[in-house]
């Protein structure tokens, strides 16, 4: 082969022939098999890992992110756990479709709003059977056959309120723990707590609590009490928990809430959605009720007038 030379400039086909014969090899990861499957635990989200991996500005690189994902499957690392820009996981979702009755009951067990038109109610059944979960449980029909002749009750068709919950919240919880097999006992005179329940492995001092106001981070709840328990006049003081032993809180959308009071102590409002890990149920299906032309109201119209002071009952 000859030599080609340019004027002024050594370049040669020759040092071109040497440099395509040596063979090319993919650069080698930054990163160890280790170091990435401690991200993936650690994330929400494959931008996340990245960072952790030290990308920086590249983390936002779609090449990057299917390089790290590719090798990630091949490792079989679970990230089931990722939710992306969601506020939920796929295993937070499927825990909460496994142990929940109600699709209602689902977006409380998961922090959302079932308020509204915009309800995230139609993205979590798409994402539930991509998941391949079973949701029939969730909107099953209890009784099917033919209906009796005799004309519904007028309370039937009452619409439920919910200025009403402080008045019936106390029996909701003592419904909650009855259920259970807890015997509820209601004090007398005036208490720090509403109710005396024995669960078998002692004596619990539960004060109830409800809401109505939502703000824009969730349902905001007023834990505090009043020094003179006659008159609701003067600053909230934090309940002693020495005094109570647990709080049971109702929200505006019946989500149930049973919080140990230390995990409260010195406070005099909450954010619900921060105590999460505490619910223990729905009761939403009692605001669910006909109206007089037999369609199911909206929650618009059961919610009325909550009062002015429907931050805690």
């Amino acid at each position: 082969m000859g030599v080609f030379r340019t004027p002024g400039r050594n370049v040669t086909a020759e040092h071109y022939r040497v440099d395509m014969n040596r063979p090319i090899s993919a650069p080698q990861p930054r990163w160890t098999d280790s170091e990435l499957a401690e991200a993936v635990k650690s994330s929400t989200n494959w931008r996340s890992v990245l960072l952790l991996l030290g990308f920086g500005e590249r983390s936002r690189s779609a090449y990057a992110v299917r390089v790290v994902r590719h090798r990630a499957a091949e490792l079989q690392l679970d990230s089931a756990h990722f939710r992306g820009k969601r506020l939920w996981s796929d295993s937070q979702l499927r825990h909460a479709v496994t142990e929940s009755h109600s699709w209602q009951e689902v977006l409380s067990r998961l922090g959302l709003s079932t308020e509204g038109s915009g309800s995230p109610k139609p993205h979590l059944k798409s994402h539930a059977i991509r998941l391949g979960l079973d949701t029939s449980h969730l909107s099953a029909v209890s009784y099917v056959g033919r209906s009796p002749g005799e004309a519904r009750s007028q309370v039937s068709d009452r619409a439920a309120q919910l200025k009403y919950l402080r008045v019936a919240a106390e029996t909701l919880a003592a419904s909650w723990f009855t259920l259970r097999g807890c015997t509820v006992s209601f004090p007398v005179g005036p208490t720090a707590y509403d109710l005396l329940v024995d669960s078998g492995d002692g004596i619990d001092r539960v004060q109830v609590k409800t809401t109505t106001s939502k703000a824009k981070n969730g349902w905001q709840v007023g834990v505090g009490h009043h020094p003179d328990t006659h008159s609701k006049k003067g600053r909230r003081l934090a309940y002693d928990p020495d005094e109570i032993d647990l709080f049971f809180i109702i929200d505006g959308d019946m989500t149930m809430y049973l919080i140990p009071s230390r995990a409260i102590a010195g406070r005099v409002g909450i954010l619900l959605r921060t105590y999460a890990k505490y619910i223990v149920g729905n009761a939403y299906g009692l605001l669910e009720a006909a109206g007089p032309s037999g369609q199911e109201l909206t929650r618009r119209e059961m919610v009325g007038t909550a009062g002015k002071d429907a931050g805690g009952g």
